[in-house]
């Protein structure tokens, strides 16, 4: 019999499934830190082989973007040559990233931001040509403070965002499918985007990233677009709701181009 991959991103066959939640529920991996030890000789093993495959100008393994959104945001960044972009829920460096290929192979430089500690020492080995920074970002009167999430691999949320306790532990479940990590609380310093842009000169920015588990609106009011207005901005949105509430901080200083993805809005500057 045949059998056919789901073209479902984070497609787990059932047996895996009903593997890690047997793992899951033991924790033997996660108490152990075997877990998180084979995850990161893992990412170390994709990264060793990707930076051979592009030492050769192979660019095969070098677009991780989920639905090619590497290819649908072409057509609007092609002609900008070693641009700058921002990516915001950078996670590693590479799983889903949508600059990645930019960066490797389009001489772009930029910043990252990842409040998950771990995520952010893998980001920094994965992305040696951007500024990694570890925060969490936040509207200006949160600037300074200490930021709680919720660990949830690529769905971690800022602890509160989601409702109740037991709420956010549904939310990010489907990154403990295969019970390597344990769950955990983690805190990381609250930052503006303006205060970090403002760090590395105020570049001009010409693309933003930002996916933050519905957290966009907040981090964008810690945005000065006076100053630091981006070019093309992507964030996550679902629905026209959603679109809505990201429209409604950004103002008239820019316009809905694209739902380029069933969860990715493209907005472009209005200049």
């Amino acid at each position: 019999m045949l059998c056919v991959a789901s073209r479902d991103p984070n497609y787990i066959p059932p047996w895996k499934q009903r593997l890690g939640s047997a793992l899951h529920r033991s924790r033997i991996f996660a108490r152990s830190g075997a877990g998180p030890a084979y995850m990161r000789w893992t990412r170390k093993r994709s990264r060793t082989a990707r930076r051979a495959a592009e030492a050769r100008g192979e660019q095969h393994l070098s677009r991780p973007a989920l639905y090619d959104l590497d290819a649908k945001l072409e057509p609007y960044l092609a002609e900008i040559e070693r641009g700058f972009f921002v990516e915001a829920g950078a996670n590693d460096g590479f799983d889903q990233s949508n600059t990645y290929y930019l960066e490797r192979f389009r001489g772009w430089r930029g910043l990252l931001v990842e409040p998950i500690p771990h995520l952010h020492r893998e980001a920094v080995l994965e992305r040696p040509g951007s500024n990694v920074v570890h925060a969490a970002l936040v509207a200006p009167e949160l600037e300074g403070t200490s930021v709680e999430l919720r660990y949830g691999g690529l769905m971690s949320v800022v602890a509160g965002s989601k409702g109740s306790a037991a709420e956010e532990r549904e939310y990010v479940q489907s990154a403990f499918r295969l019970g390597l990590e344990p769950e955990m609380l983690v805190s990381a310093p609250g930052r503006t985007l303006s205060s970090l842009l403002d760090q590395l000169g105020s570049p001009a920015i010409d693309f933003m990233s930002l996916d933050l588990e519905g957290y966009e609106p907040q981090a964008l009011r810690g945005l000065d677009l006076d100053r630091h207005a981006p070019r093309y901005l992507l964030m996550e949105a679902w629905d026209e709701g959603d679109r809505g509430s990201l429209a409604d901080v950004l103002g008239e200083r820019y316009r809905f181009v694209e739902q380029l993805t069933p969860q990715d809005a493209l907005f472009a500057r209005v200049d």
